[in-house]
């Protein structure tokens, strides 16, 4: 094929594997059937709480998960925090024996979420020991944001046949919400114009995760391969034991996508991972659009870093071809969105310095226009669907301009790829928190270039 038709050929390719992907999960959602529940109390529940300068949430992290879940026990692992993290905890745990704390220290401590789960890993490990009868196999760990609120019926849903009530079951990802998705002033301190645009961003991320992502995930329950996110992550120990055997521990201390390559490592180990979207965990979405660029490139980064497993998923036995399509697709999507920015760019240099914007403005029009529709489209189409389950009290005519505005929203997508793959190039591998909103700004690290 010439290569200056291929240039041209290349992007609709591209768009025509987003619009089946689209489609197979728009499908996966529509007719998605409820989960059904179990007996939480067949299993040992332990939540996992990564903490480094919480001292603004993990308190009512804490307490909401012992009164919720009043047969679980919370361990909260201080990533070597410079607040007061560790003292409440501390105070937490001298009224409850089933509150823990895992210190970490410098210079083991701060490099990365992976290695905090592993140390909780290792600690839990030490506290079962101490009980040689335990039936491991019915211990489950939940990882929890430590500003995370676990919907109470999660444990009911992924106790169920569908979950951990099926033997080979290893990992459950449960939806995810956004908590702050009706705060009217989530910037106080800036005026009208600034908050509008920080609710329509808050609501942006929440229709992503409820719709978008969600649908997702029901794609991936049919290709068996589901993807463990890093909040509402319950995994059984036995499967993470039999990772750490493998691979020396459960989660990948260098990882951008700990909770991601978790799934992975679980499937190649011979384990099922399911997605449950009858329950929920909250989190606080990130008004700010620094900070959530930010954690989106580290996301993106972490995507194109899993590229690597490939000839692994391509030569397992425990993966179907259809997971190994859905796999590849997601790891090249972020190189999938830097090409398309490459090329389009290289496009539209050879339309201007070529002459032939004016023969594209009045020849080829339709073409365009039908790119446009069928580009906006798929977005728009979530939109009433978002606020028909999820904002029933809001008009359709806004349920159809959340739909545009998830269009706009995703061109995020190329910017953080792009990020993430310079970031990629220069060796920057590192990361650090995402500073909550309620936090202050003299307090601790923030997510930035680092």
């Amino acid at each position: 094929m010439d290569l200056h038709l291929l240039l041209y050929v290349f992007p609709f390719l591209l768009l025509a594997g987003f619009l089946v992907y689209w489609a197979g999960a728009r499908h996966s959602y529509a007719r998605r059937e409820p989960a059904r529940p179990g007996d939480p109390g067949a299993f040992d529940w332990h939540f996992f709480v990564p903490c480094r300068d919480e001292e603004a949430v993990i308190a009512t992290t804490v307490t909401r998960l012992r009164s919720d879940f009043e047969r679980s026990h919370v361990w909260v692992i201080d990533d070597a925090s410079d607040d007061l993290t560790a003292p409440i905890v501390t105070a937490l745990a001298g009224r409850d024996p089933h509150v823990h704390l895992v210190s970490r220290r410098r210079p083991d401590a701060r490099i990365g979420k992976g290695a905090a789960l592993n140390s909780a890993y290792e600690a839990l490990n030490t506290h079962l020991g101490e009980r040689p009868d335990v039936d491991r196999a019915r211990v489950v760990v939940c990882v929890v944001d430590a500003d995370g609120q676990v919907g109470p019926d999660a444990l009911g849903h992924v106790s169920g046949p569908d979950g951990f009530g099926d033997p080979e079951m290893g990992g459950v990802q449960i939806g995810v919400r956004m908590r702050n998705v009706d705060d009217e002033r989530p910037l106080p301190d800036r005026g009208r114009l600034a908050n509008a645009y920080a609710r329509l961003l808050i609501r942006m991320q929440d229709a992503e995760f409820a719709v978008s992502n969600t649908a997702m995930q029901l794609l991936r329950r049919r290709t068996g391969s589901v993807g463990l996110g890093g909040n509402g992550q319950f995994t059984r120990l036995t499967a993470l034991d039999r990772i750490a055997a493998a691979e020396r521990r459960p989660w990948q201390q260098d990882a951008l996508l700990e909770d991601y390559e978790l799934g992975l490592h679980m499937r190649l180990a011979g384990y099922d991972v399911t997605h449950i979207a009858d329950t929920w965990v909250s989190q606080e979405a990130l008004p700010y659009t620094r900070r959530f660029l930010t954690q989106r490139t580290r996301w993106a980064q972490g995507n194109i870093a899993c590229v690597r497993y490939t000839g692994r998923i391509v030569g397992s036995r425990h993966y179907k071809a259809r997971g190994v399509l859905e796999s590849l697709y997601t790891f090249f999507q972020p190189i999938a969105h830097l090409a398309t920015l490459l090329l389009t760019a290289v496009m539209l240099g050879s339309l201007v310095f070529g002459g032939g914007v004016r023969e594209v403005l009045f020849t080829a029009w339709p073409l365009v226009l039908g790119l446009a529709v069928v580009s906006i489209l798929p977005f728009l189409l979530w939109g009433p669907v978002y606020r028909k389950e999820f904002a029933p009290d809001r008009s359709r005519l806004t349920g159809l301009a959340w739909g545009f505005a998830l269009w706009l929203y995703a061109y995020h997508l190329f910017w953080v790829s792009a990020r993430g793959f310079v970031r990629l190039l220069r060796g920057r591998t590192g990361w650090a928190k995402t500073r909550r909103n309620a936090e202050t700004a003299g307090v601790g690290p923030i997510a930035t270039e680092s």
